[in-house]
């Protein structure tokens, strides 16, 4: 069986040896030879993370009446509002108020009020939906199974999965096939839950089994059919771009480098390191008499980064409401800071979701959790059978012991690294909620996956105007005024007439040939709209920065500087079909948080419906492939030429119900400012 091929890329010995200095080894990087596989599967769409985005994947694929295999990590479909605990949906008003969303987001809004008898059963007010995580993993299953029988597809679902190689041909265009390991108790062992994600991780990525997990190894690969284009598509929407990792295709992480695309950027150059902070989250109830707590043995090297954050949030009813996920009883109406809320009673249910709190933000080459492609390389995990899904397991730890210490100091501290002393009091009226029939089904209690908000990300095909790869950038999105006096000292000249051409809209070329002076030229108030728009999105541009020392914890740490620069709101936006499209490789599609957006446009990029928009798009690309023998990199290659193909594809993503622009979007239109 021939296994993936290895493109060959220069690196130091020296860079090798710098990197592996920050690197704990794996104790078996290079996993034993797999036996020959348990079971063969074919598949017309492999869809590799069960997040909102690989569902909206599988619905649209199996409604198209597709062969769909379908693979997570964990034991439950989601991601966001399952696994990964953060089931408060992400929304904008208008696009909210307009119901503006594709028709699968539609109908899991619609069935979760169907489900509780209302859309926001935790009566929260961060968001017009809170529901119980495992509630959400119910739902989405049985909509796929609805999927399956109206559009006569099949589904092949496989929990606990995770890809381990990838059969790559000779010519480095296609994946032929791929490895996959299931595991599931051993004999004897507790349940798939017990042990949280740091203590499992590794051996999930292991051929062999162990006194935790039984393994099955399976063979995916594509129905046989005779066509010279690809027979199947394989669908990256892992929360971190393991495919593309793995397919060793071209990706950034991190911090992109100024320039008139990302005119906010925090640094001049890249930093791989910087990537949002990522989130265990965790369930807790009130009580109605005070519960035993106990201090966790590492509170102590945790609690000096926990706080408030600000003045106005400095009250512990406003932050458990913020995300309540389940209110049997409506309390009394409150207001702390401007917020409105009800005052939380015996029984109710709060997520916690808190940028200093359980964010863990870790932002230097000693404690990243995304490994960079240098990384990978030092610790063998590009190489054949030695990938183990590409996070540091030490900052997985870290992080599950710093939800836990936050759990603490929630009911017990008395400190505050941002605001001081006098403003945290303890509020043992609190439990922590553990145990696998928990709102997180875990029996430690914090989620069975971190929340991620920004991954790998694509560097997409040369197109015009971006010859060295297409990606979405923040001037594509962003709202903010870039007349400020920081852009004019900050950005060199050439730099600052380009971003100003780029604004220009229709005075575009006027400003490049000199004819309009920059500051004069009128700026576009919408977002870019792309030709070969496929979905859609609307969310500010949200930040939780990295940490500046190592580890995060550090007393008196602070932020990546200039990384808040970026944020801030944003017109609604599109998602381009170039921006799910990787280099080299023709069968691969890209969605979720890995389409090609810079480090800024990702704080966008990352929220519920948007994560729905671009797996929908995915399946329909990929089942419109299939049905039209053409590679989804074939509708765009011509562009700004027109593409038959394209609008054929373009229609029928309408025609569906999954929209490619919002209403009234044209170059004409500049009144987007009310899109709030």
């Amino acid at each position: 069986m021939k296994r993936r091929h290895k493109v060959a890329v220069q690196t130091s010995l020296f860079s090798i040896s710098l990197i592996s200095t920050c690197i704990a080894p794996y104790s078996n990087i290079v996993a034993a030879p797999p036996r020959t596989p348990d079971k063969t599967v074919n598949c017309e769409i492999l869809v590799v993370g069960g997040g909102l985005s690989g569902v909206a994947t599988a619905y649209e694929g199996l409604l198209a009446g597709r062969t769909v295999c379908l693979l997570e990590i964990t034991d439950w479909l989601g991601g966001q509002i399952s696994s990964q605990g953060t089931s408060a949906l992400d929304e904008r008003p208008t696009q909210r108020s307009l119901q503006f969303y594709s028709r699968g987001y539609l109908e899991l809004r619609d069935r979760i009020r169907r489900k509780y008898g209302e859309l926001n059963p935790g009566n929260c007010w961060v968001s017009d939906s809170c529901f119980l995580p495992h509630d959400a993993h119910t739902i989405l299953t049985q909509m796929l199974l609805d999927a399956e029988k109206r559009g006569k597809g099949k589904l092949q679902w496989f929990p606990n999965t995770v890809i381990k190689e990838l059969e790559i041909s000779p010519d480095g265009k296609i994946i032929n096939g791929a490895i996959a390991i299931q595991h599931q108790p051993a004999k004897g062992a507790p349940s798939i839950n017990t042990f949280p994600l740091s203590q499992t991780i590794e051996d999930a990525y292991t051929y062999q089994n162990s006194s935790q997990f039984t393994k099955s190894i399976i063979h995916l690969v594509p129905k046989e059919v005779k066509t010279k284009a690809p027979k199947w598509y394989v669908v990256d929407t892992s929360e971190t771009g393991e495919i593309i990792a793995l397919a060793d295709v071209p990706y950034r992480l991190g911090i992109d480098g100024r320039s008139y695309l990302e005119p906010s950027a925090s640094g001049a150059t890249n930093d791989p390191y910087c990537t949002q902070g990522f989130t265990y989250t965790f369930a807790m109830e009130a009580t109605k008499e005070p519960q035993p707590q106990t201090m966790p043995p590492f509170y102590l090297q945790y609690s000096p980064y926990f706080s408030y954050e600000l003045s106005r949030l400095a009250n512990f009813d406003l932050v458990f409401t913020y995300r309540r996920i389940w209110s049997p009883t409506k309390g009394q109406p409150a207001k702390f800071g401007g917020v409105s809320f009800t005052a939380p009673t015996p029984g109710d249910i709060s997520m916690q979701n808190w940028t200093w709190g359980n964010d863990y933000r870790p932002g230097t080459p000693a404690d990243n959790l995304i490994y960079t492609r240098q990384q990978l390389q030092a610790t063998g995990q590009l190489n054949p059978g030695g990938w183990m899904g590409g996070l540091r397991t030490e900052s997985l730890r870290k992080a599950e012991e710093n939800a836990l210490s936050f759990y603490y100091w929630l009911v017990a501290g008395t400190t505050d690294s941002q605001l001081g002393p006098g403003v945290k009091q303890p509020q043992p009226n609190n439990r922590l909620l553990t145990g696998i029939n928990s709102p997180m089904g875990t029996v430690h209690g914090l989620s069975k996956y971190p929340y991620m908000r920004e991954g790998r990300r694509i560097i997409g095909r040369p197109s015009w105007g971006q010859p060295g790869g297409f990606g979405i950038w923040e001037i594509d999105i962003s709202r903010r005024d870039y007349n400020d006096e920081y852009y004019r000292k900050t950005l060199p000249a050439d730099m600052y007439r380009q971003l100003k051409a780029a604004l220009a809209g229709l005075e575009a070329v006027s400003v490049i040939e000199g004819k309009i002076p920059p500051d004069q030229a009128m700026r576009r108030t919408r977002s870019t709209i792309f030709p070969d728009a496929v979905g859609i999105g609307h969310y500010a541009i949200d930040f939780h920065p990295c940490m500046v020392q190592s580890p995060p914890e550090t007393p008196g740490n602070t932020e990546h500087p200039g990384e808040r620069r970026g944020a801030g709101q944003a017109y609604p936006f599109q998602i381009a079909l170039r921006a799910m499209i990787p280099q080299k490789i023709d069968n691969l599609l890209v969605g979720g948080k890995s389409i090609a957006t810079s480090h800024i446009a990702a704080a966008a990029y990352r929220v519920h419906s948007f994560e729905w928009s671009a797996g929908a798009a995915a399946g329909t690309v990929a089942a419109f492939a299939l049905k039209n023998a053409v590679a989804p990199y074939q509708l765009v290659d011509n562009l700004p030429q027109p593409e038959p193909q394209l609008e054929a594809l373009k229609r029928l993503l309408e025609k569906n119900g999954n929209p490619t622009a919002f209403p009234d979007t044209s170059i004409f239109n500049q009144n987007w400012e009310n899109w709030k």
